[in-house]
């Protein structure tokens, strides 16, 4: 990713908390607790991940995608249009 530190560290933030809501689940596990609470924070994790995810895509488009779609050759673009359909886990073979 090419970022500014303060993009960097902003996206960490995240990262961490999701790190420790993952200990807290195995620790939720490791007790017994009860299932309906144990599968809301997972939901919660799924939940912050998904944004982090978002938010990490918008800033590969704007950078890197700005920059490739940009770009006069058609193989550079057409490399870029291909890894988001990777991404995305949309095949763009045709049967």
């Amino acid at each position: 990713m090419q970022h500014q530190d303060h993009q960097h560290a902003a996206l960490r933030v995240p990262v961490k908390k999701a790190k420790g809501m993952l200990d807290k689940i195995d620790g939720m596990l490791a007790e017994d607790r009860y299932c309906a609470d144990i599968v809301q924070q997972v939901n919660a994790t799924i939940g912050l991940l998904r944004g982090l995810n978002r938010e990490i895509l918008s800033n590969h488009l704007h950078t890197c995608g700005r920059t490739r779609l940009a770009s006069s050759s058609a193989r550079v673009r057409q490399g870029f249009i291909d890894e988001l359909l990777q991404i995305a886990n949309v095949t763009s073979r045709t049967a």
